[in-house]
């Protein structure tokens, strides 16, 4: 037998030297994980010097060397958490970020104030679904349209939405800057979480570098090319009066309010997230 706090301690110190910053954190979801427990049980079971078996320990110990490589925690769990959801994903698709969660609340407070019984949002790119699953959940009477391009993120969106989407949610195949042409016009919220990283910025974090698709992460030589076509397709898609939010880099707050006032939006702001880091603008058509 060997307690839980002497596995998790263990975790912890190997996952440091492997360079993951979220150590501690990271060494008691995997053992949550394989025992079936909560962060916050595993935190009460180290406490209380429980002891596991030595079945549990190895098993404990092969999802621990996979996090050691750095393969991401929410690929081995299978999950990852976005406001309160617990999303399905994998290989293909990107992981839901946490500061993405501010940029679903701006949308979602854009979609309550829409004078409308049955409001409508889009959400363009929407990788597993989590922007247009948030909104769907959190507005209960809109309907949310969501636009993915990869085929391989896509399997994952039809889970989530299978899951939460509660039949309000729309999954559609395709390219962002020309779907849904029939919808023209109507939409009240268009959110989108669009490729800003630009190409010849590879991001330190094996995680990301790794295991994110690419498709969902560069957005060309400024990083800018996506999220001018998102922009274009969402001045179409908005009603007069309609908001836009979409996220960016730091350091893209202006470039993006010169693009969403070159596409005839007005009301351009740019917001920041709980870093003070530009995250996010929203705009009004």
């Amino acid at each position: 037998m060997t307690s839980v706090g002497a596995i998790v301690a263990a975790l912890a110190e190997r996952f440091d030297r492997a360079g993951i910053a979220s150590a501690l954190a990271d060494a008691e979801l995997v053992v949550g994980h394989v025992a079936g427990w909560t962060r916050g049980e595993v935190a009460t079971k180290t406490f209380m010097g429980v002891e596991l078996d030595e079945a549990l320990a190895r098993e404990i110990n092969v999802i621990a060397t996979r996090r050691e490589s750095r393969e991401p925690l929410q690929h081995i769990t299978g999950e990852s958490p976005f406001r309160h959801l617990v999303l399905a994903v994998g290989p293909g698709v990107l992981i839901p970020r946490p500061e993405t969660e501010l940029v679903a609340e701006w949308a979602i407070d854009a979609l309550r104030q829409v004078p409308s019984p049955r409001p409508r949002a889009v959400d363009l790119g929407t990788g597993t679904g989590a922007l247009a699953l948030a909104l769907a959940t959190e507005v209960p009477n809109a309907e949310v349209f969501a636009i993915e391009l990869s085929t391989a993120a896509a399997e994952w969106a039809e889970r989530n939405i299978a899951q939460y989407g509660d039949e309000r949610v729309t999954l559609v195949v395709g390219d962002a800057a020309s779907a849904l042409p029939e919808l023209d016009g109507t939409i009240d919220v268009v959110v989108a979480n669009p490729p800003y990283i630009p190409d010849s910025d590879k991001p330190a974090d094996i995680e990301v570098l790794g295991y994110d698709p690419e498709i969902a992460l560069f957005g060309g030589e400024d990083g800018l090319r996506d999220i001018r076509t998102f922009i274009a397709r969402a001045a179409l898609l908005l009603r007069p009066g309609g908001t836009l939010v979409v996220e960016h880099g730091d350091g893209q707050g202006a470039a993006v309010r010169a693009i969403a006032k070159e596409a005839g939006f007005s009301m351009t702001s740019t917001h920041t997230d709980l870093l003070e880091r530009e995250r996010a603008l929203t705009a009004v058509r």
